[in-house]
């Protein structure tokens, strides 16, 4: 069930932990981001809720490996064990796809996320 937590986190991916201020010099998309994480196909976790950090382009999580950054233009690449995550970030929304699998059979679906 942790890998299910974990690809359900990597896909909500995807983007942000604790708070990062923001700088016009660094990412436009630097801070505290709420992702929701649904899942519509597959048996991991239904719908989960994360906080994640974007900190200079990188997305971070409390207690999680995640792996991933947000471009300039807010597009999102994110992994986490053996699930993916990729979609656009656009002011202080975004959303996406993910992909994954728990236990061995594959999972997916989309998130979406909402800047504090």
């Amino acid at each position: 069930m942790r890998f299910n937590r974990i690809a359900t986190l990597y896909c909500g991916l995807l983007i942000m932990g604790a708070a990062a201020p923001a700088h016009a010099a660094d990412n436009a998309y630097d801070g505290l981001w709420n992702v929701t994480i649904v899942t519509k196909t597959g048996s991991c976790e239904p719908t989960a809720r994360y906080p994640l950090t974007v900190t200079d382009g990188r997305v971070t999580a409390p207690g999680a490996d995640v792996s991933g950054k947000v471009g300039r233009e807010g597009m999102v690449r994110v992994s986490i064990g053996a699930a993916f995550a990729n979609g656009q970030l656009s002011g202080n929304t975004g959303s996406g796809k993910w992909n994954g699998a728990s236990g061995g059979v594959p999972c997916s679906g989309r998130w979406e996320a909402s800047r504090q």
